[in-house]
């Protein structure tokens, strides 16, 4: 929890220290001049809503999993949204904080790849995320005209405006997987053997992130503007989709954690193609203790792509003083 608040901290930090270097910077404007220009758009609200997916050991193409977007799987795309506030400090940099809210899932089911279908795990997770991200803008945004006039003199508005970015955030996930018609928390569940001798500790829930990727805006007046943002997540953590390692003795995760974890654990299809090795026809074969189950050697990373409504926040003209 500690190192939550932390996290929390140094993602508002700037926020804070940029909006009151702001307010500054207004009052010592106004105290030099009686009569004061308009201010240049410093702040905006930003509402996006689009699509998230993941990349992760679950799932995607039909071949070894990757973790690059070729692996991405386009069938377990999920809902992505987002509530944030920009700041631009020059005319080409910025600091965007805000709060992301994205489903993301992944299944073995969608692949061809012998050993990954055998796997048959599955899961799906609510993502919360607190995250800022700092913004280079490539071009300045120029207002002119407060109405888009065909053949109006003076200066001209630029419309368009194209940025990458890099940030810093934390977030909480929770895997869920489908077991008798009910989504069940796997991590209580310890399926790679977490919490019990001999195995690893379990995983926290809560991990950083560093938010990176590329975005462009189009203004429609002087207030509202909407932009297209992709974003891509990589994570300090294996266990968003709760496969990591390898299989651990199922006979003991029975007996720790009940039935449903020892399914959890080991859902395998146990048929793989004669090709590969197996047989025609038989039982099911429990996966032996030991056998990979999970690429612990990459990270889980998660991705989305927003369209944002922007409003921009300008300072209203103010008279000259009576007194």
């Amino acid at each position: 929890m500690r190192k939550l608040i932390l996290f929390i901290l140094i993602i508002l930090l700037p926020v804070l220290v940029t909006a009151q270097a702001m307010r500054g910077s207004k009052r010592s404007r106004h105290r030099g001049s009686s009569q004061n220009k308009e201010q240049k758009y410093v702040k905006s609200y930003v509402l996006g809503i689009g699509a998230a997916n993941f990349l992760g050991e679950l799932g995607g193409a039909n071949q070894t999993g990757t973790f690059f977007v070729k692996d991405f799987e386009f069938s377990q795309t999920r809902v992505s949204a987002a509530l944030g506030v920009r700041y631009k400090f020059k005319n080409h940099i910025g600091f965007k904080g805000g709060l992301h809210y994205m489903m993301v899932s992944g299944d073995d089911k969608t692949t061809q790849e012998p050993f990954r279908q055998n796997r048959n795990l599955s899961f799906r997770s609510n993502i919360f995320e607190l995250s800022g991200q700092f913004e280079l803008f490539l071009n300045k945004e120029q207002q002119g005209h407060i109405y888009k006039i065909k053949s109006a003199n003076g200066v001209k508005s630029i419309d368009i405006q194209a940025y990458g970015f890099v940030g810093f955030g934390a977030f909480y996930f929770n895997p869920k997987a489908k077991y008798q018609g009910n989504w069940v928390a796997l991590q209580p569940l310890g399926t790679e053997g977490q919490g019990l001798p001999g195995g690893a500790k379990k995983y926290s829930r809560v991990n950083i992130c560093i938010p990176y990727g590329i975005g462009g805006i189009y203004s429609l007046d002087k207030d509202w503007s909407i932009g297209l943002e992709i974003g891509i997540r990589k994570t300090f953590t294996d266990y968003i989709d709760d496969v990591s390692t390898e299989y651990f003795d199922n006979n003991k995760i029975r007996a720790a954690n009940g039935s449903t974890a020892a399914y959890l654990a080991d859902p395998s299809i146990a048929s793989y193609p004669v090709s590969f090795g197996g047989k025609a026809s038989g039982p099911k074969i429990q996966t032996a203790t030991g056998e990979v189950r999970g690429q612990s050697n990459n990270m889980d990373s998660y991705m989305f792509i927003n369209i944002n409504i922007i409003y921009k926040v300008s300072q209203r003209k103010r008279t000259r003083s009576k007194f």
